[in-house]
């Protein structure tokens, strides 16, 4: 009786995910870490990010996972007039989000945060995915070579 509640369907869940999703969630990972950093220097703490490492224990031999410190560079940077320049990088190689301009002029500091999730969302909505395959792409011609 209870299951004649809930809507049933017969989907099922995909084995593998598209190229361009897991391009997508990987940027936004790194949008995050920018938000986090700009909100952090908005309110004048230290932003310190950690990943997960698997480090062999040399006393048992056995493998464990910790966390260790993260080096996060800005995407941004003050001008001297007062205006804030943001770069969206996947990887190492910075965006073109539009035709010759990687570069977005922000008019203060304060406007980063609303700046960079703006991007997040532009990100996730599919809004990115040619300048993020265009990336992707010039990151891979670098590993062939």
């Amino acid at each position: 009786m209870a299951l004649t509640q809930l809507k049933l369907s017969t989907v099922k869940k995909p084995s593998s995910v598209a190229a361009e999703v897991l391009r997508r969630f990987k940027l936004v990972k790194r949008v995050d870490e920018q938000i986090a950093l700009a909100t952090a220097l908005a309110d004048g703490t230290v932003f310190s990010a950690t990943r997960q490492r698997t480090v062999i224990d040399p006393e048992t031999g056995l493998k464990r996972s910790v966390q260790v410190p993260k080096s996060v560079k800005a995407w941004f940077f003050g001008a001297e007039n007062g205006k804030v320049y943001l770069s969206i990088k996947y990887g190492s190689r910075v965006m073109e989000l539009a035709k010759g301009k990687p570069t977005v002029e922000i008019a203060s500091g304060k406007e980063l945060v609303t700046t960079l999730k703006i991007i997040r969302q532009a990100v996730l909505d599919g809004e990115l995915d040619a300048q993020i395959d265009a990336a992707s792409n010039d990151l891979r011609k670098g590993f062939s070579q």
